[in-house]
């Protein structure tokens, strides 16, 4: 089975999201942050699920659609991968952000 690693960046990310919905409704904020979690759920099975992230333009760093989150990953072996950021797809990406 694949190891999914959420880096420090990407737990960050998760955090601030929960934070920005929060300020609303912490309900829809655990909402959110459980499907972002549930979509990283096929990597253990299928990483190469995602499409290829058109910024970045390499074949091992991919990302998944959940709502307006893109959810960017790396996969450094066929046992491990890399969650790198959880971005909204009206931020403009970066490849030095990752």
């Amino acid at each position: 089975m694949v190891q999914i690693n959420w880096t420090f960046q990407a737990q960050s990310d998760l955090k601030s999201i929960a934070e920005y919905i929060g300020k609303d409704s912490k309900k829809y904020a655990r909402l959110q942050i459980i499907k972002l979690r549930n979509r990283t759920k096929i990597l253990y099975t299928q990483i190469y699920s995602g499409k290829s992230v058109p910024e970045i333009n390499h074949p091992n760093i991919r990302e998944l659609i959940e709502g307006n989150y893109r959810i960017i990953y790396k996969i450094l072996n066929n046992q491990r991968v890399d969650i790198l950021t959880v971005y909204h797809s009206a931020r403009n990406l970066k490849a030095e952000n990752l």
